[in-house]
């Protein structure tokens, strides 16, 4: 439980603490207060009424803060089921994509690999809904990657869940990419072109 929604709850509980104040009878009061100080004034009827109507005032104040907070809490961190839901949007977006490479880079660069992550976390951010929030995603590449296959490991602030996402990146069927207007010494200038196989599993890679 975050701080946020630790505030809130303890205004809800001060809030029950007020209505319970303001259902005191006021005979119960006067009692209390003889056994105290016996030579104290009698409070007035009128002050018990103001009394309650101040009470309940406060209490639900403290009510709808708590309740508007607990709306702000949803909002800046993420529940399993809505990650579990941007993960798989991500994951059906991303499969089958295509992208072009370091045109310096060989097929057994492994550069890409970190730029991917931040790929991956952009796409699990624009597919978490409204009520998610738009940070705290985090894709963190396996030490095992090789040039042609790796693991993710996405998790995000406030969920308990962590998936884990195989992504498998093959030279382009359909050929390099060629800028039109560019050409090299030997010939024209081509851009590598690769596509991107993406799985996802609950895990933790």
């Amino acid at each position: 439980m975050d701080a946020l929604t630790q505030l809130n709850v303890l205004g809800l509980v001060l809030s029950a603490v007020l209505l319970a104040m303001a259902c005191i009878k006021a005979d119960r009061v006067r009692a209390w207060r003889a056994a105290i100080n016996p030579s104290a004034e009698e409070l007035p009827d009128a002050f018990f009424v103001v009394s309650r109507v101040a009470l309940v005032a406060m209490a639900g104040t403290g009510i709808y803060l708590s309740v508007q907070g607990f709306g702000v809490s949803d909002d800046t961190s993420w529940d399993d089921s809505e990650l579990t839901s941007a993960v798989q949007g991500a994951t059906n977006a991303l499969d089958g994509s295509s992208g072009l490479g370091d045109i310096y880079a060989e097929d057994t660069d492994t550069g890409w690999i970190d730029e991917y992550a931040t790929t991956i976390e952009d796409e699990v951010v624009e597919h978490g809904g409204g009520d998610a929030p738009q940070y705290d995603v985090y894709a963190t590449p396996a030490a095992s990657n090789t040039a042609s296959e790796a693991r993710y490991r996405v998790t995000a602030s406030g969920a308990g869940t962590a998936f884990c996402l195989d992504v498998t990146r093959t030279r382009s069927k359909d050929g390099d990419y060629e800028p039109p207007g560019i050409a090299g010494g030997q010939g024209t200038v081509t851009v590598p072109s690769y596509d991107f196989a993406v799985t996802m599993r609950q895990a933790t890679c």
